[in-house]
């Protein structure tokens, strides 16, 4: 299970160090590929493999859905942790969320989510667990 929140930063070349309890857990090779809310969403080969599927059980005739198969498809690419632990991120990802220098990475169950770590604290502090609990009731949580 991905858990947790890790700070690390950006190198040079834009790569990135996994954190090692996560690692294990997603893997040497996974993708990464545009997430929701402007952070970066990594998958285990197998959770995407999941996730792919969910995507392709959605109609190519519904606009909306191409364009949610299209944002996730366009933007993912492979990638590989090397001998000290760290991956790259390509230039677009980059930019799409916003990474330059300060990261946060957050286990999300059966995904990895990275942010910069500006939208991050602007995510979390907007956050109300109270007000999201009312909400997820009527999800059955």
């Amino acid at each position: 299970m991905l858990i947790g929140e890790y700070e690390h930063s950006l190198d040079a070349k834009g790569r990135l160090i996994m954190p090692a309890k996560l690692r294990e857990d997603i893997g040497e090779k996974f993708i990464i590929t545009k997430g929701l809310d402007g952070c970066l969403f990594a998958f285990s080969k197998t959770e995407w493999e999941k996730f792919e599927e969910k995507l392709a059980t959605l109609p190519i005739s519904n606009k909306d859905a191409r364009a949610f198969s299209r944002f996730f498809f366009a933007g993912a690419m492979d990638c590989e942790i090397d001998k000290q632990g760290r991956f790259l991120i390509s230039s677009n990802l980059r930019e799409f969320a916003g990474l330059v220098k300060d990261i946060i990475i957050v286990g999300m169950n059966s995904r990895i989510e990275i942010w910069s770590k500006e939208k991050w604290q602007e995510c979390d502090d907007s956050i109300s667990a109270d007000e999201i609990a009312e909400k997820m009731e009527m999800l059955g949580i």
